[in-house]
């Protein structure tokens, strides 16, 4: 089966790779981002990124085609930085005191809980094999936080990161919603623009209290991290405007390999077999419930 782009048909193997290779991009961005939270603080990496980023995209929006939003579409990017907000605040704050496949594992979670939101908001009704991968999903769940019980290694600050972790999949899953709400009435140059330039101004507000400048060692990081963070987005959107989702749905869920390998090279975290047991019941039953929608059934590594 083939894919239809604006350059004609395609072959899904081209997206696949393209996939793939965005989400390499955002785990190393998820690597790199640990380390400027630690050294950092999340509010002031969040604050600093976001700042760049809104930068970097309103210069690639300024100078191609675009079309001045409405009023009723700067309420919904409004409406979505506030929610991005929450998630990358509560997402990496947990991420900095969670072993990097343990975090990316629970994250998974989100998009079975966006599809028992889409019945709610947008009044799609919910397959019974959902429901089933929902169950799944959350004996996953169950599984990992049950592992850090019965692990000594496992301190209370760990425990705090997952409650942040589970919360940030919570108000992703509602993000995911907007997000397809954006796509119908702006483009993705224009919504990267103004989700990074919102959250930006957002964090701004708690500036005189909270900013600090960032050592001038971290600033090279940071530019590093905010390009990585746009390629991949870049990368991903690309992909899913060629390839149906079902080809690039199981590609996404390699970030979990991806954050054994960087988590073990960077930090030394090593991956027990609760969280290796937990994840795989939270993939399977986000495979199962992609089946149900597709659109839907996304990672939370796609708006990272």
């Amino acid at each position: 089966m083939k894919s239809s782009s604006l350059a004609g048909p395609i072959s899904p193997t081209i997206p696949v790779l393209v996939c793939a290779l965005g989400i390499l991009i955002l785990s190393a961005m998820d690597a790199a981002m640990k380390t400027l939270v630690i050294a950092a603080g999340v509010y002031n990496t969040l604050l600093w990124r976001s700042a760049l980023a809104a930068v970097c995209a309103g210069a690639g929006w300024s100078v191609g085609p675009r079309s001045r939003p409405t009023l009723a579409v700067l309420k919904l990017h409004a409406l979505r930085a506030v929610v991005a907000g929450i998630v990358l605040l509560s997402f990496f704050w947990g991420l900095a005191r969670l072993p990097l496949a343990e975090a990316i594992g629970l994250s998974f979670v989100a998009p079975l809980i966006a599809l028992l939101l889409a019945a709610v908001l947008l009044g799609e009704r919910i397959q019974r094999q959902a429901i089933w991968a929902s169950a799944a999903g959350i004996a996953g769940v169950a599984v990992i936080v049950g592992g850090q019980f019965g692990d000594a290694g496992h301190t209370r600050d760990a425990m705090l990161g997952t409650i942040a972790v589970l919360a940030s999949t919570l108000f992703y899953a509602y993000n995911l919603i907007l997000a397809r709400q954006q796509a119908q009435v702006a483009k993705p140059i224009e919504i990267m623009l103004f989700q990074n330039l919102c959250v930006a101004i957002m964090l701004a507000l708690a500036a005189p209290w909270l900013a600090i400048v960032l050592p001038s060692r971290l600033w090279l990081l940071l530019a590093g991290v905010t390009m990585l963070s746009l390629a991949g987005q870049f990368l991903m959107s690309w992909a899913y405007a060629r390839a149906e989702a079902q080809y690039l749905i199981p590609t996404e869920y390699s970030a979990f390999i991806w954050a054994i390998a960087l988590g073990w090279f960077f930090f030394d975290e090593e991956v027990t077999w609760t969280t290796l047991t937990g994840a795989g019941l939270i993939v399977a039953s986000c495979l199962i419930a992609a089946r149900s929608n597709p659109k839907l059934a996304e990672p939370i590594e796609a708006a990272m």
